[in-house]
């Protein structure tokens, strides 16, 4: 019988972050949720920060609660979202604490950065996404404002890479993360001297690369002290980007690594955000995926993540909270029912219109967008939520029909994991409006990638195509087949004159 070892993910998400604690027997993976927190921006002054120090706390809380339960660890990984970064100077020293990349630093920073170095280049050099808190323009709007930080900075980590340090005192660049920056060339696998320097970014600040599933080194003894921990457990660097993490526990028995044939299949990482893309063994940067603003990001084994960003559910969770600030406090739950009772097919929207980014009242938002657009606005709670899960559909099919065009596939099966997995009426909206099953499951899928990554680092798991079956045998799927989609074809034409073709 083959030995279970134990692995603690630590998952950081917008909403929660949580401790996951992971039992592999060599064929299948057992999953408890050990501690869940909240993760939330801090507005101080003028400026939205992470809350850095009491997530460190709720981390080594997780590590506490784990080894009540008599857990024997035998590594720990760190993920949580891109862009965002910590600046480390002389004798390990935090620079400042975070800033989110909702905060509006980088108004500007786009247009202010193609001043330096075409739009066109820096797309050619990074294939990434166009997005204003990208890393790059983040460190731009530092630069900008003359902020005293990059001057004293050694080094810049991604956050996760920062968690990854407080735990083992070790400063290194996951490579998956590092990808979400702007700063990173795909081609080459090195970061960029020429952005750096179109930009005047210091280039001396950008640690060494390492893969996902390296080990990033033992917990440090004071963490370990502090948590009861035996010394020497091993901080293994899983896909540290949420997504990348995500991406690896899709239950499929395709893998990318070892081919050239396109793939007909597609991931859906819903939660927060919507990343609907492909898993491709290179890099795709071309006309169409540049016209499209497509993005090329790291996966595991050399793989490449070729996505599109989409808002996702923020804009029902920034709703939510909008209604409960002013008392009206509603479940999730109670807003699906609520949706599924009003009209189908009133105003829709584009998820991804910059209106939409920033935290506020986004039921007014939603409604002078419809104003601008011509279109009543919704008149109530449901039909605002209807709104937004029709328009994320819409979206969705939007994004296959390009990814097909751009790669010469059909996408015949979507994949849907993470949280947004258990909204089975966005599940089946996106059934529905692009005419493909979706396959939703498993819900933790970041925490289960950052797991079984973590075991393959350790030589427990030979594969991709290996850890994908593991998935598949330990967690369930649902399916939604697509019904009606007649109505969703005459939906699309009204979605497609507010996005443009």
């Amino acid at each position: 019988m083959a030995k279970t070892t134990d692995y603690l993910a630590l998952d950081l998400g917008a909403e929660s972050g949580r401790g996951m604690l992971g039992r592999f027997d060599g064929a299948r993976l057992g999953l408890e949720e050990i501690h869940r927190f909240s993760n939330g921006p801090v507005q101080m002054l003028d400026t939205l920060y992470w809350d850095l120090p009491r997530l460190f706390a709720e981390m080594k809380e997780a590590i506490r609660k784990t080894v009540a339960v008599k857990a024997s660890l035998d590594a720990i990984g760190v993920d949580t979202w891109g862009v965002d970064f910590g600046l480390i100077g002389r004798g390990d020293t935090l620079l400042g604490n975070p800033v989110h990349y909702r905060d509006r630093r980088t108004d500007g920073m786009l247009d202010a950065a193609f001043a330096r170095i075409p739009r066109e280049r820096i797309y050619e050099i990074t294939g990434l996404q166009f997005l204003p808190f990208n890393t790059v323009y983040q460190l731009l709007a530092l630069k900008t404002a003359g902020s005293p930080l990059l001057d004293v900075a050694e080094t810049m980590l991604m956050m996760p890479d920062v968690l990854g340090w407080l735990l083992t005192g070790v400063r290194a660049a996951e490579r998956t993360d590092s990808s979400t920056t702007q700063l990173l060339d795909p081609a080459t696998g090195a970061w960029s001297d020429e952005i750096c320097s179109a930009l005047g970014l210091p280039r001396s600040i950008l640690p060494d690369l390492i893969e996902p599933g390296s080990e990033l080194g033992p917990l440090r003894a004071d963490v370990a002290e502090e948590t009861g921990l035996s010394k020497g457990v091993a901080v293994i660097a899983p896909p540290t980007h949420d997504t990348a993490s995500a991406v690896v526990a899709v239950p499929t028995a395709s893998a990318t690594v070892g081919t050239d044939s396109p793939p007909d299949w597609c991931y859906l990482s819903s939660g927060t955000w919507s990343l609907l893309g492909v898993e491709v063994p290179r890099p795709v940067i071309n006309a169409e995926t540049y016209r499209y603003n497509f993005t090329n990001e790291g996966g595991v084994l050399g793989t490449t993540r070729l996505l599109k960003n989409i808002m996702g559910l923020w804009l029902v969770q920034e709703s939510r909270r909008t209604w409960a600030r002013a008392g009206n406090d509603m479940s999730y739950e109670q807003l699906m029912a609520m949706a599924m009772a009003s009209p189908a097919f009133g105003p829709l929207i584009d998820p991804d219109d910059p209106s939409f980014l920033s935290h506020g009242d986004m039921p007014a938002r939603i409604a002078a967008y419809c104003q601008r657009t011509g279109q009543p606005a919704p008149e109530s709670e449901g039909a605002v939520i209807r709104t937004c899960l029709e328009s994320l559909a819409l979206k969705y099919r939007w994004t296959i029909a390009r990814l097909e065009s751009i790669l010469g596939t059909t996408i015949k099966t979507i994949h849907v994991v993470g949280g947004g997995s258990k909204n089975t009426l966005l599940c089946q909206f996106a059934a529905d409006a692009c005419g493909r099953p979706v396959h939703a499951g498993p819900v933790e899928a970041t925490a289960i990638g950052n797991i079984l990554t973590q075991a393959m680092g350790r030589g427990r798991i030979g594969s991709l195509k290996d850890l994908r079956a593991i998935v598949a045998r330990s967690f369930p799927v649902t399916v939604f087949e697509p019904r009606d989609t007649r109505a969703w074809d005459d939906a699309d034409g009204r979605f497609q004159e507010l996005v443009g073709s």
